[in-house]
């Protein structure tokens, strides 16, 4: 492996990695990523060509819509011959929605793709920010013995851990561990050297390469929890202008077995809504096979989603429906994995 003569190119949306603590007023404000040598000098010992750019305004991650997704999407296509990899700096609170998001809306990808950020700037004493971006770049512009791309994929990187995108979740709010990707393993990890979880990687076979903008948001997010009304059901499954909901459901896809909780759920089928049960678990997959309640949902027209994350369901959601009309189709590909986002 080796990254001599690569080029990356920084692309800095907003969050905490990019800030830099003003000696005199104590306040975070944006470096300048043109000098970013100066701020972070390590990476003058890359062989590579490393360049920027940076959105204005910056976008604090709370504040992220997918008009931001498309403006990523285009950056990377728009330069994708011209760099080896790409390094995304993103506010960590909806990172892992951000590259859910990218990792559909880049069909045939084959190059890096890294999202990277932190919880402290870069400037602090005790930053995790440096290291997440040294390893980032370092990532992004790797190559394998025959100089294609190590990691062509859209991944997070985040204290030692390179996780598939849409795969992982924000698990800690504090912690410098803050991402997890409970179902499957890292494709790499960073210690002394980086080593590469080469069998779990995926690679561009067949297919050019192409940035795809249509996404349809008309989505709800339905977390079923003990006490839940009729009321609040009937809100989120009957809404005239929710196209499909994702339900969050216990264990291995498990929901209220109440006839009108069943009846509301067959009501919104028959409206031709898309209905994705996903486990509010950590780890663990939908098996609407194992209980009654899961067999209920199945049988009154509700997908399962797998292992899929929420973050990745919703993602999988906006893309699909926003390149098709068609729900039928929809839900044929919600149950296929499309980029790695799901266990076969």
């Amino acid at each position: 492996m080796n990254n001599t003569g690569s080029s990356v190119l920084l692309i800095y949306t907003g969050g905490t990695i990019g800030m830099k603590e003003d000696p005199e007023t104590q306040t975070l404000r944006p470096f300048d990523f043109g000098s970013l040598m100066d701020e972070v000098p390590e990476l003058k010992k890359f062989a590579m060509r490393i360049d920027s750019y940076t959105f204005d305004p910056l976008i604090d991650s709370s504040d992220i819509e997918p008009a931001m997704w498309k403006k990523l999407a285009e950056i990377i296509s728009r330069n994708y011959k011209h760099y080896d990899g790409f390094v995304v700096l993103h506010g960590t609170d909806t990172m892992a929605y951000s590259a859910s998001a990218l990792s559909f809306m880049l069909e045939n990808l084959g190059k890096s793709v890294i999202f990277t950020g932190s919880q402290l700037p870069v400037g602090r004493l005790r930053t995790d920010g440096k290291e997440n971006l040294i390893s980032a770049i370092e990532i992004a512009g790797a190559k394998t013995i025959d100089g294609k791309p190590m990691v062509p994929e859209v991944c997070v990187f985040f204290n030692s851990l390179l996780l598939r995108g849409n795969r992982c979740t924000k698990v800690d709010a504090e912690g410098f561990d803050a991402f997890r990707s409970p179902n499957l393993a890292p494709l790499a990890e960073a210690g002394i050297e980086i080593r590469y979880n080469t069998d779990l990687i995926r690679r561009q076979v067949n297919g050019v390469f192409r940035a795809h903008y249509g996404l349809d948001t008309r989505v709800s997010i339905l977390k079923v929890h003990p006490g839940i009304t009729s009321q609040v059901v009937e809100d989120i499954l009957l809404g005239p202008l929710t196209r499909a909901v994702i339900i969050e459901t216990y264990g291995c896809g498990n929901a209220p077995s109440k006839d009108w909780f069943l009846e509301i759920v067959r009501e919104s089928v028959r409206r031709g809504k898309i209905l994705l049960d996903v486990t509010q678990c950590l780890r663990g997959q939908v098996n609407m096979e194992r209980y009654a309640t899961g067999r209920a949902l199945k049988d009154a027209g509700v997908l399962s989603g797998g292992d899929i994350t929420t973050e990745s369901a919703l993602a999988k959601l906006f893309f699909l429906m926003g390149n098709t009309d068609d729900n039928e189709y929809v839900k044929e590909c919600l149950e296929a994995d499309l980029r790695g986002e799901m266990s076969n």
